[in-house]
């Protein structure tokens, strides 16, 4: 028998949220996320139009995704397929917190086959950390491209 997991956490982003509405586009993780590299089977000049198809082989599983639904600043979701393992959806919603944002990461996935189910069990127990590797890298991120402290151009 396999099963559903509804997992949902938050991280902050030292961005206003229509910046850091970007960094969870197709293309925009790749600026953070270190293996995320996604692949458009037809031509996607906004990746984050519904309807859009991409496809990733991170962690050595190769995934099928499709954005759903979004509003830039504010949210955008996805439906994601990783064939004989997972089936399920991804939404990313951001708010305003002062000048920053807060990130809520809502995953809800369903196992294929029971050996599916025993992986999303642990992906499930290892939530936590797994959203605060997000949070590490994002932040990593945001100080290697910031200009260092005093930089004040050209």
């Amino acid at each position: 028998m396999t099963g559903t997991q509804r997992l949902t956490g938050r991280i902050p982003v030292a961005l206003p949220p229509a910046e850091a509405f970007r960094l969870f586009t197709p293309r925009g993780e790749e600026d953070w996320a270190a293996g995320w590299h996604p692949r458009f089977p037809a031509p996607a000049p906004d990746d984050t139009e519904p309807g859009t198809v991409f496809e990733t082989s991170a962690h050595g599983q190769h995934t099928i995704w499709l954005v759903t639904g979004r509003q830039p600043g504010r949210y955008i979701s996805y439906a994601r397929l990783t064939p004989g393992d997972q089936a399920g959806t991804v939404t990313i919603t951001i708010r305003a917190a002062g000048p920053h944002s807060e990130v809520d990461v809502s995953y809800r996935l369903t196992a294929l086959t029971g050996h599916a189910d025993h992986r999303l069990r642990e992906f499930a127990d290892r939530y936590p950390a797994f959203l605060q590797s997000w949070r590490d890298a994002i932040a990593a991120w945001l100080e290697s491209a910031s200009p260092p402290p005093g930089h004040h151009g050209n």
